[in-house]
């Protein structure tokens, strides 16, 4: 029993929470700007833990569509239904249960909520096959995890205002941003066995594309600001997530796989950057 629990942990990456991190952020920034301050327990309740099953979901769904390619790349060739630990039918079991388990939790929210819950879960279910069809599944992976962003506005306000559609096109953004990152470390593998990625479309101009996005992605977080009329606290933090992302440059700019790994892993502390000045802000008014 303890070795299948330990191979559904890695299976849904609960023992690597960075995902979970990626996902909570966006939906955090949304809960408290559509509460101007601190949102109802419930909700937010509702949205952790949401998002813990969700982006588990989402990793099981991942991996059963690359079970037949996830051996041949090094960073993932450990994983339970790439190594056979974990059968295919036990995957989609474990997918559904856990989407069961969130829309369980959806249902004590509004009507609206509700149904944008459907369009979550079929963008969440899309991303992992798109890597075959397009070079761009980070910009899918961006509006799954960023659909969070207007399910919380519904949630906590009642409805999505022009704001909370600008803050999950900069989610949108943010993702693609760190996800070219992260597609940079398996490059080698990927154009080996033909898998499609922002990193292998822009190739040598990588980190250049990915510049032009980090400023775009401030650039949507300044309307943001304007749209909910936010004071100097917030953009101090918006400045520090900007010499953040310059940090991110640097840390890429040999685009070893220990470094654009690097890069990956500190968007965590760049969404907890943007977080504060949120709350921190809202807090002073």
């Amino acid at each position: 029993m303890s070795q299948r629990l330990d191979r559904y942990l890695r299976l849904t990456r609960l023992d690597r929470p960075i995902g979970i991190f990626l996902v909570v952020w966006p939906m955090l920034w949304a809960l408290w700007l559509a509460a101007g301050g601190l949102p109802d327990p419930w909700v937010l309740l509702v949205f952790v833990v949401g998002a813990v099953l969700m982006r588990s979901a989402g990793c099981v769904i991942n991996d059963y569509a690359d079970r037949h390619i996830d051996g041949h790349v090094e960073r993932t060739r450990a994983r339970p239904l790439a190594t056979g630990e974990v059968s295919s039918g036990e995957a989609l079991t474990l997918f559904v249960v856990l989407c069961l388990m969130a829309f369980v939790l959806v249902l004590t929210l509004n009507g609206l909520t509700i149904a944008m819950a459907f369009v979550g879960a079929a963008l969440a279910t899309l991303y992992p096959f798109t890597k075959r069809a397009t070079h761009w599944p980070q910009m899918f992976l961006g509006a799954a995890f960023g659909w969070a962003v207007p399910m919380a506005f519904a949630a906590q306000a009642g409805y999505v205002p022009l704001g909370g559609w600008i803050l999950f096109l900069a989610t949108l953004i943010w993702a693609l941003v760190y996800d070219t990152f992260y597609a940079m470390v398996d490059r080698d593998d990927d154009l080996k066995i033909g898998v499609k990625s922002t990193a292998i479309l822009w190739g040598r101009h990588d980190r250049a594309i990915i510049g032009v996005f980090q400023c775009l992605w401030l650039a949507l977080l300044v309307g943001v600001g304007l749209s909910f009329a936010m004071g100097p606290v917030f953009y101090c933090a918006l400045v520090l997530a900007g010499a953040t992302a310059i940090y991110h440059q640097w840390l890429a700019r040999h685009r070893d796989r220990a470094g654009c790994f690097k890069a990956f892993m500190h968007h965590n502390v760049l969404g907890g950057v943007v977080f504060a000045g949120i709350v921190i802000d809202l807090a002073f008014r």
